[in-house]
This record gives structure tokens, sequence and C-alpha cells, in this order.
């Protein structure tokens, strides 16, 4: 039924002109705002057509699973750019993750190295490396 739809995501954050600063000059994502007052919003351009849609909610509770993922050839060289750009790698217990935030050889399907970190309201997002 909708095989062919340009489907898209969204999630809310609580300060709209961080998130755009954040995804747009730290992250160096193509941002584009729409709307007015307080129905502005932007949308992400991921590449390849994607895009991911930001929207401002007053009562915004940041989302306790990964909203975004972001595939990359070297997670060290990654997980470097994010902390020079003052981004935080979150870590969490349970998880065997090294001295920089990663955790590595995940084995069975899954990545071969993932790290997490938040944006300014708290969303979590990754960087993935798949081999």
């Amino acid at each position: 039924m909708f095989g062919d739809s340009q489907a898209f995501s969204g999630f809310s954050v609580d300060d709209l002109d961080a998130a755009r600063r954040f995804y747009g000059e730290t992250l160096g994502l193509h941002v584009e705002e729409t709307g007015q007052g307080d129905m502005r919003m932007l949308t992400l351009g991921l590449g390849s057509g994607a895009r991911v849609l930001v929207y401002p909610k007053e009562s915004h509770t940041p989302a306790s699973f990964t909203v975004l993922n972001f595939p990359v050839d070297d997670i060290d060289r990654a997980v470097g750019a994010l902390e020079r750009a003052g981004v935080a790698l979150e870590r969490y217990s349970g998880f065997d993750q090294d001295d920089k935030g990663v955790l590595r050889g995940g084995g069975g399907e899954g990545p071969a190295a993932i790290a997490w970190f938040t944006d300014p309201a708290g969303n979590v997002l990754s960087v993935i490396q798949e081999s």
C-alpha cells in the first residue's frame, strides 16, 4: 500500500533554535525551517532524499530510545569529531563501552560498533559502524 511512499519520521524538541544550531552547525546536516510563530518546524535532510521532521513541543519529554542513527565508515573518527564539537558520548550501564563510549563487536547481526549521544533536547542519537 505505501511501498512507493516518501515517508518520513519526526520527533519533538523543547527548543527549536537550539535544535537548529545543533543539527545544522554541530552535526553539519542540511536544516530547513518552515512555518512561523508556534507553527515553526525543522526538516533535516539526511541524504538520498531522506528527511526527518523536528517540531517544538512545550511538554517535550526526550525519547527513551534512539531516534536517529548515523551510519559511519570509521566510528573512531566520527566519535572524535563529535568530541571536538563539544558533544558528549552517553554511557549506559549494562553495556561494555570502551573509554571513548563505543560499544564494539556487537556480534550476531548487530553493528560492529555503536556510540550514543544526545541532542540539546535529550533525544538519543547514535553513530553506527556496520563492519
